[in-house]
């Protein structure tokens, strides 16, 4: 693995991740991807989506508390949330003043009906007078994900919809240097979460223990997005997607620990690690985990550029083998997926999608490679590597130990 040599802060006396040209350099992607899929402008509702257009970072707990107009020959607007306005005009310098709104949101429709349609409405004449001053009112717009209200607004004035997701998932599909650098140095927080996990774990503790002292480090360590979830013992398998309860570790429990959407600057993680608690692992244990291991690097081994998802997705567990209906039981449980912005980006490598239709491997394409084993009631193991597209072939960017299955809270 090429390491990274410098620490998380900026200098004035060392290149590091240099953020504007990160910027720039993602809102170039962005137009060229709008430019090629024949849209003018788009409005972008998706936190991740204005992020890779503006670079502006806001908050998320209500649907479409803001947003961004993006154009392919102009400067982006942004309509920020009232009262993160005045910070963020005072924050994002690169956003020109005479870009700056603010946004119009009906909170999900708790006002009833008839005051949603008056908020969208006015939200949509906003949209309309941008567009037009552009002079883009008359080409369709790119939209990823509106509600009723909004997308009949929209069509009242006239303004035709396209999605927006198509071009932007291509502009994001590979990343810029700067992008593999943050997840580098999200992966390098992630193992002193890992660390802090499995120094946590022993018998007689809480999966929520686990959970809020992994988190605590993800915190301390400038983390966003933070996630650190324990399961133990049954839960591991198959995955009860219900992570830190109150469950006590128990001596010989099987642990999976997951950090998935944790990152660094925006750009997130997807990792799994699995631990044995309190004793060494039997050759029961040991054999689930050899398989998990071997059928990820299995996949892991295909990654290289002009090779396709669907070499590596023949290396996946079928459905047959856990006596499953279908593939689709396994959507997120054997899978590879591109990781960004999104906690799930393209390429998808996977059973269900990738022999019908194959993705090409490219260099810059950072991608989440996971598998799991074992049995219903005794429980199992996962494993969840990050890998980078090289032009020479692939870099495992993930480096907390994963040859075999961990010990921890031993005496």
């Amino acid at each position: 693995m090429t390491g990274i040599a410098y620490g998380i802060s900026g200098t004035d006396w060392q290149e590091r991740i240099n953020y504007p040209r990160m910027r720039q350099e993602r809102l170039c992607k962005a137009q060229a991807a709008m430019k090629k899929h024949g849209i003018a402008a788009c409005i972008v509702n998706r936190p991740d989506n204005i992020r890779y257009f503006t670079g502006v970072k806001g908050p998320e707990f209500a649907p479409a508390l803001r947003y961004a107009l993006g154009f392919a020959e102009h400067d982006p607007v942004v309509y920020e949330l009232g009262d993160m306005l005045e910070h963020n005009r005072v924050h994002c310098t690169w956003i020109k003043p005479e870009n700056w709104r603010f946004s119009y949101c009906w909170l999900g429709g708790i006002g009833g009906p008839d005051s949603s349609w008056d908020a969208a409405r006015k939200w949509a004449a906003t949209i309309a007078d941008d567009l037009k001053t552009k002079g883009v009112l008359k080409e369709k717009l790119g939209v990823d994900g509106m509600d009723e209200f909004a997308s009949r607004a929209l069509a009242e004035l006239g303004i035709t919809t396209t999605p927006i997701m198509p071009a932007m998932m291509e502009a994001r599909r590979t990343k810029t240097a700067d992008e593999i650098n943050c997840t580098k140095m999200a992966s390098a927080i992630c193992n002193a979460a890992f660390y802090t996990c499995a120094a946590y774990s022993r018998p007689g503790v809480r999966d929520c223990d686990v959970g809020a002292e992994g988190l605590r480090t993800l915190m301390r360590s400038v983390a966003d997005y933070c996630n650190a979830g324990s399961r133990s013992g049954p839960n591991t398998f198959e995955m009860y997607h219900m992570s830190n309860m109150d469950r006590l570790i128990q001596l010989g429990d099987l642990q999976t620990v997951n950090l998935c959407g944790t990152g660094f600057m925006g750009m997130r993680t997807c990792l799994y690690r699995s631990f044995i608690v309190g004793r060494k692992p039997n050759q029961k244990e040991k054999g689930f985990y050899r398989k998990c291991h071997d059928r990820v690097y299995s996949v892991i081994n295909e990654i290289k550029p002009g090779a396709t998802t669907a070499d590596a997705a023949k290396h996946f567990a079928d459905a047959s083998e856990y006596h499953y209906e279908a593939n689709e039981r396994l959507l997120v449980a054997e899978v590879g997926h591109g990781v960004g912005l999104a906690t799930y980006e393209q390429p998808v490598i996977s059973r269900i999608f990738s022999f019908d239709h194959p993705m090409v491997f490219e260099p810059g394409m950072v991608i989440a490679v996971e598998c799991r084993e074992g049995e219903p009631g005794y429980g199992g193991v996962r494993l969840e590597e990050n890998v980078v597209v090289t032009d020479s072939g692939h870099e495992v960017i993930s480096t907390w130990p994963s040859d075999e299955l961990m010990p921890v809270g031993v005496l």
